[in-house]
């Protein structure tokens, strides 16, 4: 099995509803986050996955989030911008954009340098 990881990041703010303490109040993230995915044939090249490909999926999702307001963006509109809902709804969507012959297999959400979530089915 090869696994192969890739790192983005995007800007955007949120507060976290019903939360009882600061973070309920506007305050924004430089979030960074990998996507892995994982697979067991290489193509004819002996790559699992490009680098580069990958890169684009996971940016071609990421954008949606960037420079925004996430509790005036779909899902986080009506659910909380939680590094663990953050995670989870990257991965249902990185899943759909990655060709065939790999899966994703975790999703890591870093909401600051020193704090990092993972997601994994």
């Amino acid at each position: 099995m090869y696994s192969l990881t890739v790192k983005d990041h995007f800007d955007a703010a949120h507060s976290l509803r019903g939360y009882d303490g600061e973070c309920s109040r506007l305050h924004g993230h430089t979030w960074d986050v990998e996507v892995t995915v994982e697979g067991e044939t290489l193509d004819g090249v002996g790559i699992l996955y490009d680098f580069k490909r990958l890169k684009a999926d996971l940016r071609e999702v990421l954008d949606a989030y960037d420079h925004q307001h996430l509790d005036e963006v779909a899902p986080f509109d009506a659910m909380n911008a939680t590094a663990e809902n953050l995670a989870r709804v990257v991965f249902e969507r990185v899943q759909v954009v990655v060709a065939t012959g790999v899966r994703v297999s975790e999703v890591a959400v870093w909401e600051s340098p020193i704090a990092r979530l993972v997601y994994r089915p």
